[in-house]
């Protein structure tokens, strides 16, 4: 069985619609899929739909968090999207996106460059607003030639973009996805750059406000990271998921349905459904 628990389309900053994101797993042997919109889960329904029983679809959703200043991102799997507090959990995120998309523009027309907002929210189609969407409209208006360079120059660390969310802490989200009847996993522990201390502090946390697992395995990491993420689960007793973090074609390391294999001596998050 191949599982994929962390994915992204079009509802959130993905490239593809849901149809077209379970279309890509049929083709790349996924058997499991979680569709993981951040602050959304917009897109579940249609990805149900669009796998019929070929593929199974875990209805998921990544919220974003904050712990120590840092913004930390925590996935919900097997989530029931109809959960009332889960809707109102959804709307809080969304708003919060909505209010930081308009700071980002405000700055970006300092620098120049007018129109960002509507240019974002027309590649939004709706959903929630990004800066993968501002950086789209970067390019295609010629401010900048790559999506690299819209991160670059004016949308990544430290850049007029570079606008702060003003997130919940981990256990009022850990809280949301529990009460939704779903697993609370912290997302791409790796990515946050933490020395071992932090990592195990955050981890105690995340433990401490009831979390059960975490991602061991994102995309095409290396093998001694996973190895030693394997490691750190073990000894926080918390189950090991795994996902591509998929979000569009042309970004190899994270390939749809293409990670790494856990390693042994994990438990995996399916072993608990």
């Amino acid at each position: 069985m191949l599982y994929d628990l962390h994915t992204h389309s079009s509802c959130s900053d993905g490239q593809m619609s849901p149809t077209e994101l379970v279309n890509l797993a049929k083709q790349q042997g996924v058997d499991v899929l979680a569709l993981t919109d951040h602050d959304t889960v917009s897109g579940i329904s249609e990805a149900q739909q669009a796998a019929g029983s070929v593929l199974t679809v875990i209805p998921g959703v990544e919220f974003s968090s904050l712990w120590r200043g840092l913004n930390i991102h925590i996935v919900g799997l097997n989530v029931d999207i109809d959960s009332p507090v889960l809707r109102s959990a959804v709307e809080s995120q969304c708003d919060t996106r909505q209010q930081r998309a308009q700071t980002i523009a405000e700055r970006l027309e300092k620098c120049g460059i007018k129109g960002a907002l509507g240019g974002a929210q027309h590649y939004a189609q709706g959903d929630s607003i990004g800066r993968p969407h501002f950086a789209k409209y970067l390019v295609d208006s010629e401010y900048v030639d790559s999506f690299a360079k819209a991160f670059k120059l004016y949308l990544g660390a430290g850049k007029a973009g570079d606008v702060k969310h003003l997130w919940p802490n981990i256990s009022t989200v850990v809280n949301w996805i529990k009460v939704a009847g779903g697993m609370a996993v912290l997302a791409h522990p790796n990515k946050y750059d933490l020395t071992q201390t932090k990592l195990y502090a955050l981890l105690d946390s995340f433990v401490e406000a009831g979390g059960e697992a975490m991602e061991v395995v994102t995309g095409q990491q290396e093998a001694f990271v996973s190895q030693k993420l394997s490691r750190v689960a073990q000894e926080h007793n918390l189950l090991a998921s795994c996902g591509s973090d998929f979000h569009s074609l042309g970004q190899p390391w994270q390939m749809l349905g293409r990670m790494s294999a856990l390693p042994i001596g994990c438990s995996p998050v399916w072993q608990s459904w």
